[in-house]
């Protein structure tokens, strides 16, 4: 359940058609297109070995195609705003699949987030804060186009549901490579860029979203080395102008949003 709630809660905070799929807490794999179906098959691509026995969330309807899509591989359930008549008969064919529908996700969210601590509980409210465009501030030489704008901010979107240190590699609407839960940010860094290639997928020219700011500038040669394009981080550390350095010597575009993200 813990991960149909993860999943619920990306696809309700991204646009119309994002699909997710959820392992473990983390996202393997976010986009979004044109329809649902499209959607999955650029979310699955991002970690298909990782997918396999994951949770996936669904922003707008499940029809027969999508369902038989799905069901190629092993799932543990679907959550999604609504299912067709067609889209269950595929699914009855797979009696351990746990489907829910909800069909207004937005107004299904809550505000707070419970966490059971040691002789207590924390109470907090959850992450949903969003930024805009004017909210970027450019801090490189080069300048980002309105295309790179649209990638940085899905990036970005993509970015607070992953556990820190998080980094998200991802093109203009899908992820392509995602570093989680690593103790340090070059690590994060270095694991998204893997993944990525583990499966065949580019990320030259790719946006880089980081749910903190960079301590130092290896994280910047780092993701610069693999081929990233553009960078959107929060800014705040002691050693900015040294991680701005770098990203200008590597010709690369940063913004900073003036918030983080952490997730644990």
């Amino acid at each position: 359940m813990l991960d149909f709630d993860a999943a619920f809660h990306i696809s309700s905070l991204l646009p119309e058609n994002t699909v997710c799929i959820i392992k473990h807490l983390n996202p393997c794999g976010i986009a979004y297109a044109d329809n649902p179906l499209e959607a999955f098959q650029l979310a699955r691509r991002t970690d298909p070995i990782s997918a396999f026995g994951g949770v996936i969330g669904i922003k707008g309807q499940v029809n027969g195609e999508l369902a038989t899509s799905i069901t190629e591989n092993f799932v543990e359930g679907v959550i999604a705003q609504k299912f067709t008549q067609e889209a269950l008969e595929v699914f009855s064919k797979k009696p351990n699949i746990r489907l829910i529908e909800i069909q207004d996700f937005k107004e299904a969210l809550d505000e707070l987030d419970l966490r059971p601590i040691h002789h207590g509980l924390l109470i907090q409210d959850r992450d949903y804060t969003t930024i805009t465009e004017k909210d970027l501030k450019v801090v490189t030489k080069k300048q980002p186009s309105p295309d790179d704008i649209r990638g940085l901010m899905f990036a970005w979107s993509c970015v607070r549901f992953i556990k820190s240190n998080a980094i998200v590699y991802t093109e203009e609407n899908a992820t392509l490579g995602i570093g989680a839960g690593q103790m340090s940010r070059v690590d994060s860094v270095q694991l998204g860029a893997n993944k990525a290639l583990n499966v065949g997928l580019s990320v030259v020219g790719s946006y880089v979203a980081s749910d903190a700011f960079f301590p130092f500038r290896d994280g910047i040669d780092t993701l610069a080395k693999a081929g990233a394009k553009a960078i959107i981080q929060p800014g705040g550390s002691v050693r900015d102008e040294e991680v701005i350095q770098a990203a200008d010597e590597h010709g690369l575009i940063m913004v900073f949003t003036g918030m983080r993200h952490f997730r644990h």
